[in-house]
C-alpha cells in the first residue's frame, strides 16, 4: 500500500499536475482524497489549498514578486509551494505561520535539495518580517481589479466592456466564494418536501432553493453519497442550469433531442418533466460521455431517453427534416460562467478561443434547425457570460434562420425568481445574480 501523502505535499503536486498538463483540478482531488484515504477533515484541507491557492494565482504571484525577483528560472514546483504557503499565511487565518513555513521546508527538501529548502524558508521569513505589498501600488484600476481577483486582464477588460466596471467587478469578487452544493428533486418519484425530511434523517443541513422550486440546496454535507442520490430522487445540478428544463417547457409525450447533452444533467430534468413518456434523444461527441448520460437516467429510473455517440453539426445525416417537437443544444462554450467551480478553465482560454467557439455554436444550431417541427422549440443555453458567445450568437442565428423568432413567451415559463434576468426575451445570468453559475438562456420559435 502507497504511504499517505501529506496534505500539502499532495496539494503541490495537484497544482503542479494543472500547470503542466491541464488536468482537471476536480478530478485529480476527488483521486487524491481516495489514494490517500483521507479523513473528512484533510480532504476538506486539500481541497481548500487547492482551489484556493488555483483561485488566487495571479493575487499570490503579485504578493511573491518582489521576493523572488532574481528567480525567474524558479522550478514550477517551487513556485507552488510559496504559492501555497503566501496563499495560507494571507487567507487562512487559523494556521500558525511556524507550522506552513515547517510545511513548505520539509516539502523543498523532499522535492528537492537542501540548497532550495534554504531559499524557500528565506523567502517566506522576508515575507514574514516584511509583510506583504500592497494592492494599492496598482494605479489602473481594471489592472487592480484583474490581479486583486486573480483573473486574465484581457478576460477582465472584455467584461468591463460588455458588462460595465461595477457589474464586473462584483462578478469577478463573487468567482472567488467556494460555491454552495445544489440538486434538482426528481419530481417523477418524490417532491421536495419529502426528499428535504429523508436527507435530514441521514444527518444534512439542505434548505429550499429560494430561485427555482424543484431544487434544493446543501448547508452540510456532501449529498451525492447520500441515500436519497443512490436511489434516483435528486441530482447534482446547479440552480442555474436548471432553467433549462423550464425553457424546454416539455409537453407528455413530444419527441426531443437534446444536442449536446453529457453528462446529462438537463436530459434527465427533460424527462422527468416528460413524466417519463414522449422519447429525448441524447447526442454526444465523446463515447465516455454517453456512458455517463446511460448511467445517470438509470440511477433515475427513466426509460424514455436514447442516446447516440454522434457530432451534432452533422445530424442532418441521420434524422429526418421536421422530426422533433423540441431540440435543445446545449453549446460546448467557454465556461466562463463557472470559474467559482472550475477556476483552471480562467487561465487556459485566450480571447480567441471566444471567437471560434462562438462560430461552433452558431453551426451546432444551424445544423439542427431543420429538424424541428413547424411550431416547435429550439433552446440555445451556456455555461458562460460573455456576450459574443450568447446574445451575439443568437443574433446571429436569426439573422441567418428567417424560418425562426424569438419565443415571447419564455418569460411567462420561468420561475419568477428569474424573471428580472430576462431582458428581449433572453435570459442573462451573471455569478452574483443567484450566487449560482453564469448562465445564458435563448428560445426560438419555429414560424408556422
Amino acid at each position: 500500500m502507497n504511504k499517505t501523502k501529506s496534505v500539502r505535499f499532495q496539494a503541490v503536486e495537484i497544482l503542479e499536475s494543472i500547470e503542466k498538463n491541464q488536468a482537471y483540478s476536480n478530478l485529480l482531488i476527488n483521486h487524491a482524497i481516495e489514494d490517500n484515504r483521507y479523513s473528512n477533515v484533510d480532504a476538506a484541507l486539500l481541497t481548500e489549498l487547492t482551489y484556493g491557492t488555483l483561485q488566487r494565482k495571479m493575487t499570490l504571484d503579485y504578493y511573491l514578486e518582489p521576493f523572488i525577483q532574481n528567480q525567474k528560472r524558479l522550478e514550477s514546483w517551487v513556485r507552488q509551494v510559496l504559492r501555497i504557503s503566501v496563499y495560507q499565511m494571507k487567507y487562512l487565518t487559523k494556521i500558525p505561520d511556524r507550522a506552513i513555513l515547517f510545511e513548505a521546508v520539509e516539502i523543498a527538501k523532499k522535492k528537492g535539495h537542501k540548497g532550495i529548502a534554504n531559499f524557500v524558508n528565506g523567502v517566506l521569513r522576508s515575507i514574514q518580517r516584511k509583510g506583504l505589498p500592497s494592492l494599492d501600488e496598482i494605479q489602473d484600476p481594471i489592472e487592480k481589479l484583474a490581479i486583486e481577483t486573480s483573473h486574465p486582464l484581457w478576460l477582465v477588460k472584455r467584461w468591463v466592456n460588455q458588462f460595465g466596471f461595477d457589474r464586473t467587478k462584483d462578478m469577478c469578487f463573487e468567482n472567488l466564494v467556494a460555491p454552495h452544493q445544489t440538486a434538482r428533486v426528481n419530481i417523477c418519484r418524490t417532491t421536495v418536501e419529502d426528499c428535504i425530511k429523508k436527507l435530514e434523517k441521514e444527518g444534512y443541513i439542505v434548505e429550499k432553493s429560494s430561485s427555482v422550486p424543484d431544487a434544493i440546496r446543501s448547508l452540510k454535507g456532501n449529498i451525492a453519497k447520500s441515500s436519497c442520490y443512490k436511489e434516483g430522487l435528486l441530482t447534482i445540478q446547479d440552480e442555474s442550469s436548471m432553467l433549462v428544463g423550464y425553457a424546454m417547457n416539455p409537453k407528455v409525450g413530444e419527441t426531443i433531442l437534446d444536442a449536446c447533452a453529457a453528462p446529462g444533467g438537463k436530459t434527465t430534468h427533460i424527462a422527468e418533466k416528460l413524466n417519463n413518456t414522449g422519447k429525448i434523444t441524447a447526442l454526444d461527441l465523446h463515447k465516455h460521455k454517453v456512458k455517463l448520460i446511460k448511467e445517470n437516467a438509470n440511477r433515475l429510473h427513466l426509460e424514455n431517453i436514447e442516446t447516440k455517440v454522434m457530432d451534432s453539426r452533422k445530424v442532418r445525416d441521420h434524422f429526418s427534416n421536421e422530426s422533433f417537437d423540441r431540440i435543445l443544444v446545449d453549446a460546448p462554450c467557454s465556461g466562463l460562467g463557472v470559474l467559482k467551480r472550475k477556476p483552471d478553465i480562467k487561465y487556459a482560454k485566450v480571447e480567441a478561443d471566444v471567437e471560434k467557439l462562438s462560430d461552433i455554436q452558431l453551426n451546432i444550431l444551424s445544423a439542427c434547425a431543420p429538424l424541428l417541427k413547424k411550431g416547435g422549440l429550439l433552446v440555445y443555453s451556456t455555461c458562460t457570460v460573455d456576450r459574443t458567445e450568447n446574445s451575439g450568437v443568437a443574433k446571429r442565428f436569426l439573422q441567418h434562420h428567417p424560418e425562426f423568432e424569438m419565443d415571447v413567451s419564455l418569460v411567462d415559463r420561468m420561475p419568477k425568481a428569474i424573471q428580472p434576468f430576462i431582458k428581449q426575451n433572453e435570459i442573462e445570468i451573471l455569478p452574483q445574480d443567484l450566487k449560482s453559475d453564469g448562465f445564458y438562456i435563448a428560445c426560438f420559435k419555429k414560424k408556422v
